[in-house]
């Protein structure tokens, strides 16, 4: 299967330029990848030739080899395995350590590191039992502090450490105010560790471990040689902060700024606010774009607090933009061609408008009406994202059609549940109210949700997305699609495989809908998470569909949203629809219309407001950023990548 990443547009140019110039802000030498598959080959080839070295060197003992769990090594060790079936390398000489596991905790436990290293690594390859270490979680208390104190001698001086960071620059359970002396001890775990943990335990803080055991940052020094890994851009801070920031106590993967032998691998997103990525300028010579002069350009508005046409030559000089000048210059033409082309991005008609010179459009007047398809990987995600242009486009006339590619069943409280059987018998139908609280209350955590629960949750999910298409006008028997991939139905967080038949349902709807608008989200947060995979799996269907010679998609557009949390850079936009003040609430409407996911969300994220509060503020702050560069004062606006 293949991974999406978003396409390169100009940049350093790196090749030739020597390391110390290259990584002349970082403080941990970083490599960048195009995205975590690329990346996780990379340090899975480290892995293997280390365990290969070690083995020709002769030396008495087991490969030492430090490893962690969650999401970030997932893809890593998924390669490893395969290298091992392929008889590229054997575990058998090889002695692992996990940093940390949650206490108390039994390995048994369905949320236990210990099992989920099992389960995604051990069990696949040849590692002798006896040589597995895994911090206890059934230590009794009184003993547990001499446990450790055994765990961290033998956890020392490991030949290779193999870490991902946490959001908040977390290595292991070591959280904010450790110190880079510290060894193998209980820590107590903040509410924030808890409530990102919490996804493993049904979304349920209250029976999240308040405590682990994990290893310390000066246990983790006394390894010969570190890898640090972090994949998405919902690290890009912390990546940021560890690589080019100031060692610092709340952050405690900074520490490892000390360590003599350690690269940070990341991916394009994870790394995007490093400075030869923010500003590649500032370090070596360019490829210079048109995508690339817009970046400099707002980079530079926002440095000098200026709109781009009050930009001067010497605003360019003092910031490392003269070989912009040389190049593309001068100055007031560099300028006046960005502002014309942030200009051309803003239309009011996101599906072209009949009839108009479209030559500095952001989409052609022809054909008119379009057949329009918008992918919401979850049953809200379209009105939270795109809900005004989604608005507008129906109003306008375009035979617009929604596709909810997954359930969202795991998203809906399980009070939601009971709320809606309350009222369906107060209406006078069958009275289900004690039977399914009777399933509900005997639900285990960690392990899947019962089938006939998840499918009262989908069938809440899909009602409300009817509701909220209906209310602004949309057919919803014959233009609103549940697709129900199948690799989301595992009734947990994990999900399945994403497989053939995930892109063959969509394949089917693309054939029989034939767009010559798609929509789809953008949202590359989390590598492992349901916008990537649903993304990943409609653009390949349409890779496939290509080959397969349908020629229509020949003229057919991509378009690309984020979500609730993060919004395009300005510089990468190509359409901005601007909304009203009239049309902002009337989206706001049918986001409300998904009451399942108002209040009590089992799954918020870090931030605590509503989603159609992010989704306002996401908006109107992108109206803020162009009023900033000098283009006319609007409401909001949705924002839109076009995918070549």
């Amino acid at each position: 299967m293949k991974h999406f990443s978003l396409p390169k547009d100009g940049g350093l140019i790196e090749t030739d330029l020597p390391r110390g110039i290259l990584h002349s802000f970082e403080r941990i030498s970083t490599e960048i990848h195009d995205d975590s598959t690329v990346g996780s080959e990379k340090i899975a080839a480290i892995i293997v030739k280390a365990i290969s070295d070690h083995a020709k060197s002769g030396l008495p003992r087991p490969f030492k080899l430090g490893l962690t769990t969650g999401a970030t090594p997932v893809s890593v060790y998924k390669i490893l395995a395969r290298k091992y079936r392929e008889g590229e390398v054997s575990f058998s000489n090889v002695e692992i350590f996990s940093i940390d596991e949650y206490y108390p905790c039994a390995a048994s436990s369905p949320q236990s590191r210990n099992r989920r290293l099992h389960e995604a690594f051990l069990d696949l390859v040849d590692v002798p039992r006896e040589n597995v270490h895994i911090p206890d979680g059934t230590v009794p208390q009184e003993k547990v502090s001499d446990y450790c104190a055994e765990f961290d001698k033998a956890a020392r001086g490991l030949d290779l450490l193999v870490i991902g960071v946490g959001e908040g620059g977390q290595v292991g359970f070591n959280e904010a105010g450790t110190s880079p002396k510290s060894q193998t001890r209980v820590v107590l775990l903040s509410y924030q560790s808890r409530k990102r943990q919490s996804r493993n335990f049904n979304g349920d803080v209250s029976v999240t471990p308040k405590s682990a055991i994990t290893i310390g940052v000066g246990t983790m020094m006394s390894a010969r040689r570190i890898i640090l890994m972090a994949w998405g851009e919902d690290k890009a801070a912390v990546v940021n902060r560890i690589v080019e920031g100031d060692m610092d106590p709340s952050c405690p993967a900074s520490f490892l700024q000390m360590h003599d032998n350690i690269t940070f691998f990341t991916d394009e997103m994870s790394a995007s606010l490093l400075t030869r990525r923010v500003a590649p300028w500032m370090v070596g010579p360019c490829e210079w774009t048109p995508k690339l002069i817009r970046k400099a350009v707002v980079w530079l508005c926002h440095k000098v607090g200026k709109p781009i046409l009050k930009l001067t030559q010497q605003h360019y000089l003092e910031n490392s933009l003269g070989e912009l000048l040389d190049l593309h210059g001068p100055f007031d033409k560099i300028n006046i061609d960005v502002f014309n082309e942030f200009q051309h991005t803003i239309t009011g008609w996101p599906g072209g408008k009949p009839n108009a010179d479209d030559s500095t459009r952001p989409v052609k007047s022809s054909p008119f009406p379009k057949k329009v398809l918008i992918f919401s990987p979850h049953p809200d995600d379209d009105v939270i994202s795109m809900g005004g242009t989604f608005i507008r486009l129906v109003h306008q006339g375009h035979d617009v059609h929604v596709a909810y590619e997954t359930s969202g069943d795991l998203a809906v409280h399980d009070d939601v549940v009971l709320q809606h059987l309350d009222t369906a018998n107060q209406l006078g139908f069958a009275d289900e109210f004690d039977k399914v609280r009777y399933v509900i209350s005997s639900k285990k955590p960690g392990e899947p949700e019962p089938k006939e629960l998840l499918a009262l949750k989908a069938a809440i999910r899909r009602s409300e997305a009817r509701s909220a298409c209906r209310s602004f006008g949309l057919n919803v028997d014959s233009n609103v699609h549940f697709l129900n991939l199948p690799f989301y139905e595992s009734g947990g967080v994990t999900k399945f495989p994403r497989t053939q038949v995930d892109i063959d349902i969509i394949k089917d709807l693309l054939k029989e809908i034939k767009p010559d608008q798609i929509y789809m989200a953008g949202d590359l947060a989390d590598p492992h998470g349901t916008h990537r995979v649903c993304t990943e799996a409609a653009l390949e269907a349409i890779e496939q569909l290509k080959a397969e010679g349908e020629t229509w998609l020949d003229d057919s557009t991509i378009w690309l949203y984020r979500g609730a949390w993060m919004e395009w850079e300005l510089w990468r936009v190509d359409m901005a629809v601007p909304l009203s003040p009239d049309e902002l609430i009337e989206k706001r409407h049918a986001i409300f219309r998904h009451l399942s996911q108002k209040d009590i969300v089992p799954f918020p994220g870090d931030d605590p407001r509503e989603f159609w509060q992010r989704a306002e503020e996401r908006t109107q702050n992108t109206a803020r950023l162009y009023d900033e560069l000098g283009m006319a004062e609007y409401q909001a606006f949705e924002v839109f990548l076009k995918l070549k």
